[in-house]
């Protein structure tokens, strides 16, 4: 699923970023742990080039543990990188932060000479929470809908850090097809954007892959349907989403899983893999190789014809 929501405060938040990169001494970037790959931006690998990064994967009570533990694993193999897992159901988790950020910034952690991170995530992950728990006081404007956060702030949360806060940033386009409906169905886009019926079924086809057992007792099917459509609707007739002649209301069957998938009322999942991410990042590259060969042979013969 093709995802094109990127509104114009968050073109302007990446500009700002890179005006005050010479004052920040490290980034940190809030995850959601149930989307750890889907959830990672792009562009802040490109702005933060050798500074060092903690990854925050945020809202781990949502996920399922022993896959959080795999991406810790993963995102500690990256140079100047470390991770680690929160929950603002478990504030103390939190407060971990703040002694990773001093351990990263080394030169800074000293009277003084505070230590500078720039917090950053996409819309919807939790970052003006962490923020608020960390400050221990509201700071940041919190809530359900995506891109609340409009404009930069520079927070200091005592203990030696300084936070500079930027709005929850995507990417111009999401190359991976499979991060787009991930992102759709985590609640990290607007429902504006794209079509229920069609993420549910994506979030079906998955459920009943990887956690079969925990969606047939939440929905009490004896089997699933060929296809995550045809499993939607199953789950539409147990919920009662029926039209007049019996025909189920998908956008309703839509809702209630989606629903309740946010809600960890099916189990604590974690829609992607780190072996899952990697072979689709090897097709997406694959593909943009492709596109960019051909692009370059069109100029080509372009340029021939104008001779």
């Amino acid at each position: 699923m093709a995802i094109n929501w990127y509104p114009g405060h968050m073109h302007k938040a990446q500009r700002e970023i890179r005006k005050i990169l010479g004052e920040v001494d490290l980034f940190i970037e809030v995850l959601d742990a149930r989307i750890p790959y889907s959830s990672e931006n792009p562009m802040i690998a490109q702005i933060r080039g050798d500074k060092p990064c903690i990854k925050i994967l945020n809202k781990c009570d949502l996920a399922d543990p022993a896959t959080t533990e795999l991406w810790l694993d993963y995102f500690r193999q990256s140079k100047n990188t470390d991770a680690i897992a929160v929950s603002a159901k478990t504030p103390a988790s939190l407060r971990n932060i703040i002694e990773l950020c001093k351990t990263m910034a080394p030169n800074r952690n000293q009277p003084g000479k505070p230590v500078r991170a720039l917090i950053a995530g996409i819309p919807n992950v939790g970052k003006s929470t962490t923020i608020n728990i960390l400050a221990n006081r509201i700071i940041a404007k919190t809530g359900n809908e995506p891109a609340v956060t409009k404009s930069q702030q520079r927070i200091n949360i005592g203990d030696g850090v300084i936070l500079y806060d930027t709005p929850g940033m995507l990417w111009p386009k999401v190359e991976n097809e499979n991060s787009g409906y991930r992102l759709a169905i985590t609640g990290a886009i607007k429902e504006t954007a794209f079509d229920l019926d069609d993420i549910a079924t994506y979030a079906a086809e998955y459920l009943t892959e990887a956690y079969p057992q925990a969606l047939k007792e939440r929905y009490k099917l004896d089997e699933f349907a060929d296809n995550g459509y045809d499993t939607l609707e199953l789950i539409g007739r147990k919920r009662g989403c029926l039209r007049a002649g019996g025909r189920v209301e998908m956008n309703k069957a839509a809702k209630i899983l989606l629903t309740e998938l946010r809600d960890m009322q099916i189990a604590p999942i974690t829609m992607e893999t780190p072996t899952m991410c990697i072979a689709e990042q090897k097709e997406v590259d694959a593909r943009l190789a492709e596109k960019a060969e051909k692009d370059s042979e069109r100029k080509k013969k372009f340029k021939k014809k104008r001779r």
